[in-house]
């Protein structure tokens, strides 16, 4: 284990910002903080950094209590959204600064400027000055500086949110490589641990390897991107993730499982429900994955509905579809394959759902106790 997070709390003017929050990172990991604006992940990745003081818990790295520990002797690497470069300064005067400030010897540090200006694609850019750079190409030169004095730990506040959609879309399919092969440039043959703040779920899921979904100040959700997308816990983390499809309902049988929602009773998963947190209360959530629909007669979890409008996302379409009752219908969103063919708009429809992509999920709730209350663990 690198980073142990213990029980965290933060507060701004008697507001709390952080209420608990306990992570760890291991070594080479990528882990990602996911979360809407406010949810408190930066001034997560604040405290981490020394930058700001918590109220209540721990910070350990490598077994080593750093709470108190000053900035400067983290020997943590930051990159900033605003790039944080000097303007006066070129490419290999940026990327050399922290190198002298540790008091390297001027041979160590052309060849550390090389190594890493190579490592993030700049390789022969060292007398250019900033200003002529892209904003990608300055926020590569932003990364290759924090990587060249070998961090411990590098810290990443939405490096990529000042960049254009396109520019953000290929640079994030990059950063992740570029993260692995710094481990072994740097002498981290297990790759370069990191911490990684972003708002954007795709964002997170291309660079991450682990991800924490956080909301008010408190982690919702952790996993591996894949899990985490297969199994969203809470209403809360599906939405954010992008999945919509979520109806209130009421356990009516338990092998098979079956629940009665406003579009009917949907059989759900593998037919079977064990007892447990999640159901031991008859009212529950359940999510309808988008993958979950097919045209179909006659079958398992066969809906009726009307065909609202239809999105071309190139591999597949989107369908939104009204179901239930027509005064107040129930609208829902599916993908399906591109090579489907589709009824025109307004035409009545039927859908068979697919149980195996339908879940039940957790409240997402604490109670007003478990939030408000602050953990023993002192600084």
């Amino acid at each position: 284990m690198q980073l142990e997070l213990e029980n965290i709390w933060k507060s701004f003017d008697g507001q709390p910002v952080l209420r608990g929050i306990s992570l760890d990172v291991v070594g080479g990991e990528v882990l990602v903080l996911l979360g809407p604006s406010g949810c408190g992940k930066t001034t997560l990745l604040r405290i981490i950094a020394g930058l700001e003081a918590l109220d209540n818990g721990r910070i350990r790295y490598n077994d080593q209590d750093i709470t108190q520990l000053a900035p400067y002797k983290r020997n943590f690497g930051f990159v900033f959204q605003d790039y944080a470069l000097f303007p006066h300064k070129n490419v290999a005067q940026n990327v050399a600064f922290g190198l002298r400030m540790h008091h390297w010897d001027k041979p160590r540090i052309d060849q550390r400027v090389t190594e890493v200006l190579s490592l993030v694609g700049l390789a022969g850019y060292e007398s250019r000055p900033i200003y002529e750079l892209s904003g990608g190409e300055q926020q590569r030169v932003a990364l290759a500086r924090s990587l060249a004095p070998a961090p411990r730990l590098l810290l990443l506040d939405e490096p990529l949110g000042a960049l254009d959609r396109a520019l953000r879309e290929r640079l994030m399919l990059e950063l992740r490589g570029i993260l692995k092969q710094a481990g072994g440039l740097l002498g981290r043959p297990e790759g370069m641990t990191a911490v990684y703040v972003t708002h954007d779920q795709a964002e997170a899921f291309a660079i991450a390897d682990k991800v924490a979904v956080m909301r008010d100040g408190r982690v919702e959700q952790t996993g591996p991107p894949h899990s985490l997308y297969r199994q969203p816990r809470t209403p809360f983390v599906a939405r954010f993730l992008g999945m919509a499809n979520i109806l209130s309902g009421e356990i009516v049988s338990r092998s098979p499982c079956v629940v009665r929602t406003e579009i009917g009773d949907l059989q759900i998963g593998d037919g079977r429900l064990e007892s447990g947190p999640i159901t031991d209360s008859p009212s529950l959530n359940i999510l309808i994955r988008p993958e979950a629909a097919r045209f179909a007669g006659g079958e398992v979890n066969e809906v009726h509905g009307r065909l609202q409008d239809i999105s071309f996302r190139g591999r597949y379409q989107i369908i939104t579809v009204a179901l239930g009752d027509e005064t107040q219908p129930l609208t829902l969103k599916f993908e399906l394959e591109t090579a489907v063919s589709l009824p025109p708009i307004q035409s009545s429809i039927r859908l068979s759902l697919d149980p195996s992509a339908i879940q039940l999920l957790e409240s997402g709730e604490q109670s007003g106790e478990a939030v408000e209350r602050w953990g023993d663990t002192a600084v």
